[in-house]
């Protein structure tokens, strides 16, 4: 085994041990996450921060935070991007072991159309040498964030309900971006341009989602794994455009659960000819999965294929490596 794969190996064994371990003496906790030189992230955490039962926590550094029960709001004044490991930094800081990480975050789009979007992240298609545009490290994918499938459908209610559809899209983006974290992941955003971004309504939705989503409301938070009530099957999404239309058409129905989703552009394949398929997809597939593994113990995970966004010759060398990899692959009627 090359050493590269060694690292990545023991990463992951690291990872899982982490996300799993259970100690009465710490408290587990939510971090969410906004930057005040984003008026799509300020603006739902000013809306969530209106709402009662917060007071304000301890500073990490120059960053102030709020608590409302086992929930804590960071705010700060950099790139939600570029701000690797707050998850472990506020352990350190704290002593509280962070559970779940949601980042608050705008979102940009070239048809300027506007959007409220939930996505996983990481770049686990970059090779070694290249650099991430924006953020996180070469080969790399935090956990997904269990919370994602259930929160969309939440999110799509709650749009409906303060008639913020049709006119913004709901809608879930293929992974990307960083920042590094180790805890399970999801930037929520609001899209597309900076008139989009300043909407109060649009803030209101968002803030309303973290609020009952996390059983702030008193109510039962939403999305919580361990409650899944023997609905245990994970979509692992391969191709497909950016916003993953065939991916969404199916966890849109209720008790599917998320984890990656990689679309077409993260699944760098070169045809060899005889010499194979090249390129680092394979990589990018078995970084996705064992993260999506590990954020979902117990879990059943089905790959799914956006079929027509690949070539015959795509389709076949990604099912062959599945297979090869023990990773069973679904069709929409299996995650009913």
């Amino acid at each position: 085994m090359s050493p590269f794969l060694t690292a990545r190996l023991i990463t992951l064994r690291s990872l899982t041990f982490s996300l799993h371990r259970k100690n009465i003496n710490r408290l587990m906790v939510t971090l969410i996450v906004a930057t005040t030189v984003d008026p799509a992230s300020i603006g739902p955490a000013s809306a969530l921060l209106s709402m009662p039962g917060w007071h304000p926590g301890p500073f990490l550094k120059d960053m102030a935070s709020f608590v409302n029960k086992d929930v804590r709001l960071l705010k700060h004044d950099y790139s939600n991007v570029r701000e690797d490991h707050l998850d472990k930094r506020w352990e350190a800081a704290t002593g509280e072991v962070v559970d779940e990480v949601i980042f608050l975050s705008r979102h940009t789009a070239a048809s300027n159309r506007p959007a409220l979007t939930i996505h996983p992240i990481g770049v686990p298609h970059l090779r070694e040498d290249e650099v991430p545009p924006a953020g996180g490290k070469p080969g790399w994918a935090a956990p997904p964030n269990a919370r994602m499938g259930p929160w969309l459908r939440l999110l799509k209610t709650i749009a409906e309900s303060h008639n913020l559809t049709p006119e913004f899209e709901v809608t879930l983006e293929a992974t990307h971006h960083g920042p590094i974290t180790d805890s399970p992941t999801m930037f929520v955003e609001i899209g597309s341009t900076e008139e989009y971004w300043k909407r109060q309504d649009a803030a209101q939705a968002i803030a309303l989602l973290v609020w009952k989503g996390l059983g702030l409301d008193g109510g039962i938070p939403v999305g919580d794994w361990h409650r899944n009530n023997g609905k245990n099957k994970i979509l692992l999404g391969f191709g497909g455009g950016h916003y993953v239309p065939r991916h969404m058409d199916i966890v849109l129905k209720d008790d599917v659960w998320v984890g990656h989703l990689l679309s077409s552009y993260s699944l760098l394949m070169e045809d060899n000819g005889e010499e194979g398929v090249g390129g680092t997809w394979r990589e990018a597939i078995k970084v996705a999965y064992d993260v999506t593994k590990a954020a979902f113990p117990g879990g059943e995970i089905l790959a799914h294929l956006d079929q027509k966004s690949f070539k015959s010759w795509q389709k076949n060398a990604i099912l062959g490596f599945l297979k090869e990899k023990n990773i069973n692959v679904g069709k929409p009627k299996d995650f009913c």
